[in-house]
C-alpha cells in the first residue's frame, strides 16, 4: 500500500512509494491526473490535528428544502397608513410636529386658518334661525289644511321652504363637523376662525409636507401617519412559481442594505392577479416584530420554503474539489497518536444551510469518520 506521512500542514505531497524508481515515477504522474487513488494515504500527529483546529464528524440528516425566491417590501395594511388633509383650504397657522414623532389616534395636528369658516357657521346662524320661524309656519299649515281652512297651494309652500331650509341646515351642520367646528359652540355665539386637523390612527409621522403660513387645498396632502404595529411583506413572485406556493409556508428573507441577519415570516395571502411584469403578490405575516424595527419601504430578499425533504449530509467545509470532482477525506485509523485519512469521491446533492446532501452512501464505510474541519488544507494545496 502507497503511504503518506503528513509532517508539515503547508506542504501537501501526495507520492507513492515502491520498490523501484520506474514504479514510482508512475505512480506520481498517476496521483497528479486522478487525485482519487485507492491507496493513497494521508497522516498527521495528534498534535498537528489539535494545533491546526481540525476537527472530525459524521453523516448528519438534515432538511433540504425546495425554494422559490422572490423580491419585495415590508408594507403595512392601508388602514395602517393615513394621509392627512384638510376639508377646506386654508393657511397652515400651527404645526409643531416633526418626521419620526410619534402620535396617538385623535392627537391635534396643524390648525388651518380661513375666513370662509366664518362665513359658513354665519350661514348656519342665519338658516337655524329662519328653521325656527318656517317649521312653526309649516306646522300651523298642517293644522289649517286639515280644517279646510288653508289653500294647498299656501301648505305645499310652506313645507317646501320649512324642508329647504332643514337641509341647508343639517349641510351645514356636517361642514361643520367636518371642520371639527362646533355647531353647539356657534350656536352659542362663538364664532371661530380656524379648523385642526386630527389625526385618524396611532403611528409615527413619515412625512410633514407643510410649513407655517403655507397654503394647502384639500388636495394637499399635509402629513403621512404609517402605524407599523402591522408590518408584513409584500412580495413578488414569478409566475412559473406560484402554483408552488401555498399558504402557511415558511419565508425566511434578509433586509440586505441593513442587515445580514435572516428573519422569518410565513405566507398568508396569495394575490389572483398577474402583475405586468408576470409576477403574482404574495403576502407574508412577519414573525417577532416586535425584536426588530423594521421600517416600511425597506426592501427585502426573500426565500420561500416550499417543499422539505431529509437527506444525510455533511458539513460544507468538508468537502475538497478537486479536477471537478468532490473528496471527503475518511479516518481509516487512529494509532499511536496518528491519525490515518483516505480520500473519498463523493457525489453531492443539494446545499442549505451549510450542509451538502451526499448520494453515493453506499460507497461510504458504515458510520464514518470524516475530516469536517481541515480537509482543504490537506487535500487543496
Amino acid at each position: 500500500m502507497n503511504r503518506i506521512i503528513y509532517y508539515f500542514i503547508p506542504i501537501i505531497l501526495l507520492i507513492g512509494i515502491s520498490s523501484c524508481k520506474n514504479a514510482e515515477t508512475a505512480d506520481k504522474s498517476e496521483t497528479q491526473q486522478d487525485p482519487e487513488l485507492a491507496d493513497t494515504t494521508i497522516e498527521l500527529s495528534s498534535d498537528q490535528f489539535e494545533q491546526n483546529g481540525m476537527a472530525m464528524g459524521g453523516l448528519e440528516e438534515k432538511s433540504f428544502p425546495e425554494l422559490v425566491k422572490a423580491n419585495g417590501l415590508i408594507d403595512v395594511p392601508p388602514a395602517n397608513r393615513a394621509v392627512v388633509s384638510a376639508t377646506m383650504g386654508g393657511y397652515i397657522k400651527n404645526t409643531h410636529l416633526l418626521i419620526g414623532d410619534r402620535i396617538t389616534k385623535g392627537q391635534s395636528l396643524v390648525t388651518i386658518e380661513n375666513p370662509d369658516f366664518v362665513s359658513i357657521q354665519q350661514e348656519y346662524l342665519e338658516i337655524k334661525e329662519q328653521l325656527t320661524y318656517l317649521r312653526s309656519e309649516y306646522e300651523r299649515q298642517q293644522i289649517l289644511i286639515k280644517e279646510k281652512i288653508s289653500s294647498q297651494k299656501s301648505f305645499l309652500k310652506a313645507e317646501s321652504e320649512y324642508k329647504k331650509a332643514e337641509a341647508t341646515y343639517n349641510g351645514l351642520q356636517k361642514q361643520l363637523d367636518l371642520l371639527r367646528i362646533s355647531p353647539a359652540d356657534v350656536e352659542k355665539g362663538i364664532i371661530s376662525t380656524t379648523s385642526t386637523l386630527y389625526s385618524p390612527i396611532s403611528g409615527s409621522i413619515t412625512q410633514v409636507n407643510v410649513s407655517l403660513g403655507m397654503y394647502v387645498s384639500p388636495a394637499t396632502p399635509i402629513i403621512e401617519i404609517v402605524d407599523n404595529d402591522h408590518i408584513h411583506l409584500e412580495l413578488s413572485v414569478f409566475e412559473k412559481d406560484i402554483m408552488k406556493i401555498h399558504k402557511g409556508q415558511e419565508i425566511t428573507f434578509k433586509i440586505p442594505e441593513a442587515s445580514a441577519e435572516i428573519y422569518k415570516a410565513e405566507v398568508y395571502l396569495i394575490g389572483n392577479a398577474i402583475e405586468e411584469n408576470r409576477t403574482i403578490r404574495v403576502h407574508g405575516h412577519l414573525k417577532d416584530t416586535s425584536k426588530h424595527n423594521f421600517l416600511t419601504g425597506m426592501f427585502v430578499n426573500a426565500t420561500i420554503i416550499t417543499s422539505d425533504k431529509k437527506a444525510l449530509s455533511i458539513p460544507s467545509e468538508a468537502l475538497v474539489s478537486l479536477n471537478d470532482s468532490s473528496y471527503l477525506l475518511i479516518l481509516e485509523t487512529n494509532k499511536d497518536d496518528v491519525y490515518s485519512f483516505k480520500p473519498l469521491k463523493v457525489e453531492t446533492g443539494e446545499t442549505y444551510m451549510g450542509y451538502t446532501a451526499i448520494k453515493n452512501l453506499d460507497d461510504l464505510p458504515e458510520n464514518p469518520r470524516i475530516l469536517t474541519k481541515g480537509a482543504f488544507t490537506l487535500m487543496g494545496e
